[in-house]
């Protein structure tokens, strides 16, 4: 998508735009958040993605959990805190995934975590599925004037159309992703015909935010014509966090980036069968089979199909031609396992050929 230059891609208008979400799987710790930017670069995608969470901007201390997955928090207001940066860290971060030549992007949640996306220079905003009622962070956010990206994962239509206006009245350009709030979203969910939909109706890029646990989804996606992958990352299934089980590992995201990419490959690049044909003429006379001598044969033999066999390798008379010989006189001895070729026949008037398919 165009909004997207300041990633180093190919010019191929099919490529898509593969983001992996690091979102929790940090668990607080910046020197984890910085490995994830190393083992994302390296995977091949294009972007990594991060949520800035600052809790006493988002949160109250009676926010319930989700699933209390932490023994260390005592409540979901007491996880956010901890999963908090400073303004400089995400500064370092951004200027990290910078070196790597991804792009950085981190969901905000809160106006404050705008302010702080957009000091540090972020530059493509993901909208989460739980903020596209936010009314005022959407504004926000449409003032920078760079793009955004919307999930639909906790939206209807209605929500999303009023997103989608909003942010499209300022001259934004824009993105929507088709997303299931299932963790892991289970194949049935995952909701593939969406993405058409959506680019029916938005008339924008559109693509998937996966959040099914495997690479499969999102092959398919692509498959598709997404041209916007989001998938949530770990770097193993054991690790600790609320995201892990919808998420693929980095090894995976190696995986799926490359098999993306030959998937746009092949799509990029229609063949001509009668070409194909051409250029494998030679590999083809290795696997196809001509007609041979089934015995020792005299000069004179008038062909009949019991003379005959199939075998390897194909640059003699095809199976097909049989019928066109069949009758004929040989013109010279032929040998065992000889390829038989037009040359060896008299040339005289086929018999028929519905008489001589019939022979066979």
């Amino acid at each position: 998508m165009r909004c997207l230059e300041s990633v180093s891609r190919p010019a191929s208008a099919g490529r898509c735009l593969i983001v992996g979400e690091v979102a929790q799987a940090h668990d607080g710790s910046l020197g984890t958040a910085h490995a994830f930017i190393d083992a994302i670069a390296n995977a091949g995608a294009d972007a990594v993605k991060f949520q800035t969470h600052i809790a006493s901007e988002e949160s109250t201390p009676g926010e319930p959990w989700r699933v209390k997955f932490s023994r260390q928090d005592a409540s979901r207001y007491d996880y956010w805190k901890r999963m908090e940066f400073s303004k400089e860290q995400w500064r370092e971060l951004k200027d990290h995934a910078d070196e790597r030549g991804i792009l950085f992007m981190s969901s905000p949640f809160s106006d404050a975590a705008v302010e702080l996306l957009s000091d540090i220079g972020m530059k493509v905003w993901k909208v989460a599925s739980g903020e596209m009622g936010n009314l005022p962070l959407l504004n926000r956010i449409a003032e920078t004037g760079d793009p955004v990206i919307l999930s639909s994962g906790m939206s209807d239509l209605s929500e999303l159309d009023a997103a989608f206006e909003l942010i499209q009245r300022s001259g934004n350009e824009l993105a929507v992703l088709q997303c299931t709030s299932a963790y892991p979203c289970p194949p049935e969910r995952v909701g593939l015909n969406v993405i058409d939909t959506f680019r029916e109706r938005y008339g924008v890029p559109v693509g998937l935010s996966d959040h099914s646990g495997n690479i499969f989804a999102g092959l398919a996606a692509v498959t598709l014509g997404a041209e916007v992958l989001e998938i949530h990352v770990a770097f193993s299934r054991e690790m600790f966090g609320p995201d892990v089980k919808s998420s693929v590992t980095t090894s995976e995201l190696a995986q799926l980036v490359s098999g993306c990419r030959q998937i746009e490959q092949m799509i990029d690049s229609p063949i001509q069968k009668d070409s194909v044909c051409d250029e494998i003429a030679g590999l083809r006379s290795m696997f196809t089979k001509s007609v041979v001598a089934g015995a020792d044969l005299a000069a004179g033999t008038i062909l009949e199909a019991r003379h005959l066999k199939l075998k390897k390798p194909g640059n003699g008379i095809p199976p097909k031609d049989i019928p066109l010989i069949l009758g004929r006189k040989l013109r010279r001895d032929i040998s065992t396992d000889a390829l038989i070729m037009f040359h060896d026949v008299e040339d005289f008037q086929p018999i028929d050929q519905a008489f001589a398919t019939a022979q066979l």
